[in-house]
């Protein structure tokens, strides 16, 4: 714990940090740069990992999981994924595609058993013959032409933005879309499928997509941004778009475990991570926002499938934001030449502004999306 700051500091790595220009940053530079933001931002608890060449150089929770009882945030305190869901359903996606059990551009028409506005919860696609087109590579990446949420109409119901395939509008509706034909079509629930073939398989001991009773002896509350506690929402059912409980350390697992290119072939390894759509739109959100902007032209500002992608003069790069409503809010970013990434991962709703300082000043990126992502610098 730091004297003059009075933030602890559980450090279960704690090497030098190699930055994108090679400058050399020891654990205590590292320390000294998080408190200075946190508490320029006042944000009280903030998980976060370096990756150096393919392996964690410094991994630590800053701050308290609980504010008021004095608990410190550590590696393996439980925290909510939100929308960092979305990359780890990617893998289980590709991981089907290996399998033949889909394919990115059959439209998921073939996959239903009946035509997709029979269903309930998607009948109000009656009028609009598009749903049609639509295929799990739209999905993946957000071309679908589906709002984010239904709720975001003025009238609350689901309909389809843009021709499918050709606008990018972020859209957890489409996630979650993409979840349910893969249930009609296997017959198997996305989350069961999902434990054994990622978490289990990259060694993420404690994720889960719903709430576990073993969370219950180390989790994270949540801040608002007047400091206020909101409650961690015990999630009962799996949700694509963005249901999972995490962990630090799980997350440092699961970027090595994509950077190694674990459980996928080297083809939907890399069709995950090549860019499937420029992106030209001044914000991510709300959607839809069409094409207005050049300004992140200079990076090739583009969406992969399930995550981000982005060019800087340390060659190619991915990353996958993630937010809720109230607190939580996560980044990650990883550098393909390097091997190296970036994790954070905060209970606060005031870190978002505080990212773009810590990407640089600890990882020496200057070139994550950061004004379309909303953050302020």
């Amino acid at each position: 714990m730091s004297e003059s700051t009075q933030v602890p500091i559980t450090a279960s790595v704690r090497h030098d940090v190699t930055r994108l220009d090679g400058r050399r940053l020891s654990a205590d530079s590292v320390e000294r740069i998080v408190v200075r933001r946190m508490s320029e931002a006042q944000v009280p608890a903030l998980a976060m990992a370096v990756i150096d060449h393919g392996e964690v150089a410094y991994m630590a929770g800053f701050g308290y999981r609980d504010v008021e009882r004095r608990l410190p945030l550590t590696d393996t305190t439980v925290m909510y994924a939100a929308s960092l869901t979305k990359a780890m359903c990617a893998h289980l996606v590709m991981q089907l595609v290996d399998d033949g059990a889909i394919a990115l551009d059959t439209t998921i028409e073939a996959y239903l058993p009946k035509p997709l506005p029979s269903y309930e919860k998607y009948a109000e696609l009656a009028g609009d013959a598009r749903w049609k087109r639509i295929t799990p590579r739209m999905l993946l990446s957000h071309t679908s032409g589906l709002p984010n949420w239904r709720f975001t109409n003025a009238d609350g119901k689901l309909d389809i933005k843009s021709e499918p395939g050709t606008h990018f509008g972020y859209s957890g509706e489409g996630i979650n879309l993409l979840q349910f034909v893969i249930e009609a079509h296997t017959g198997k629930d996305v989350g069961d499928m999902m434990q054994p073939r990622v978490f289990d398989r990259l060694g993420m001991r404690r994720t889960s997509m719903t709430w576990q009773p073993s969370f219950e002896s180390e989790y994270a509350l949540g801040y608002d941004t007047a400091g206020v506690a909101v409650a961690h929402k015990r999630r009962t059912s799996a949700r694509a778009a963005g249901s999972a409980d995490t962990d630090l350390a799980a997350m440092a697992s699961f970027v090595r475990g994509v950077l190694r290119g674990e459980g996928l072939s080297d083809s939907s390894r890399k069709a995950m991570l090549a860019p499937q759509i420029r992106i030209r739109t001044p914000h991510e959100f709300p959607t839809p926002t069409f094409d207005s902007t050049s300004r992140d032209d200079a990076v090739q500002l583009s969406y992969g499938l399930g995550w981000g992608v982005f060019r800087s003069p340390y060659g190619p790069a991915w990353f996958k934001e993630g937010h809720d409503d109230q607190s939580w809010r996560n980044y990650m970013v990883v550098f393909e030449r390097s091997k190296s990434a970036l994790i954070l991962l905060s209970s606060s709703a005031n870190a978002e502004p505080m990212f773009p300082g810590l990407l640089a000043e600890v990882l020496g990126d200057t070139y994550s999306p950061v004004e379309w992502m909303g953050y302020a610098r």
